[in-house]
């Protein structure tokens, strides 16, 4: 059984920065690659970053490019978003998953793992 808890989301002004991470509890050889999405208000759940399980490859929403940073520490089992310049456009709740195939998707269907998420809130 997998499962991923994340945590970091809040309020913050525009311009700022959150670091969001995702702990995860699997048995070995049940999960690979993780990703973040993210869902705002009646608008659908959107690809934020990717990486592959050793960290090598990783991939990007085009809106978050040079200012999202995602990352892994296999040793502690968490994944992180490191989020900086935040907009008000960033709001949304983010969710953190997980896939038992070591790819690098902005599908959310190739992921099987899901957590509850986080809200993160951007005021102008």
């Amino acid at each position: 059984q997998v499962q991923l808890v994340e945590s970091g989301g809040g309020l913050v002004q525009s311009g700022d920065s959150l670091r969001l991470s995702c702990a995860a509890s699997y048995r070995a050889g049940s999960m690979y690659s993780m990703g973040w999405f993210r869902q705002a208000p009646g608008k659908e759940r959107e690809f934020v970053a990717a990486i592959s399980w050793d960290g090598g490859t990783t991939d990007y929403a085009d809106s978050v490019k040079g200012r999202f940073t995602i990352s892994r520490d296999n040793a502690k089992n968490t994944a992180y978003l490191q989020m900086n310049s935040l907009k008000p456009e960033d709001t949304a709740v983010y969710y953190c998953a997980g896939s038992r195939w070591d790819l690098v998707s902005a599908i959310p269907t190739l992921y099987e793992y899901w957590g509850q998420g986080t809200q993160v809130t951007v005021s102008s």
